[in-house]
């Protein structure tokens, strides 16, 4: 996991799909975190993106990283504890501009039986189950 927790910082930006009804729906993200042996992303509740994954846990977000590229996937499952909240905006500083441990917006899920593999034309895949 931390393999690929870093692969993602490193690419700086991943995208990451959804679904809504039979619509695929794409979007960067750039917030990547490791708490309490946990994968975790960052959202805010009030955006669309939220509602997708309350819909339908299931996700998959691709990078690319030099002639690397990653893809990951598994279901993303909501955590609401302030903990969690604040162990990511304290990752992400910047983050503290825009939300609080303690609203109602913060939103932090991980990823549960997530499979990542990481591709190369160089060299055969790496295949990474947490």
């Amino acid at each position: 996991m931390k393999e690929v927790c870093q692969f993602l910082k490193d690419a700086g930006v991943y995208y990451i799909a959804t679904v809504e009804g039979d619509q695929p729906r794409v979007r960067p993200f750039g917030t990547i975190h490791i708490f309490e042996g946990k994968l975790y992303i960052q959202t805010g509740r009030k955006k669309n993106v939220s509602r997708q994954l309350a819909a339908n846990g299931k996700t998959e977000l691709c990078a690319m990283k030099g002639d690397e590229w990653i893809r990951l996937s598994g279901t993303l499952v909501d955590d609401n504890r302030r903990e969690a909240k604040a162990s990511m905006l304290d990752a992400y500083p910047s983050l503290k501009k825009m939300y609080s441990a303690d609203d109602d917006n913060t939103q932090v899920l991980y990823f549960k039986d997530a499979t990542a593999t990481i591709y190369s034309f160089s060299h055969e895949p790496v295949v990474i189950k947490f």
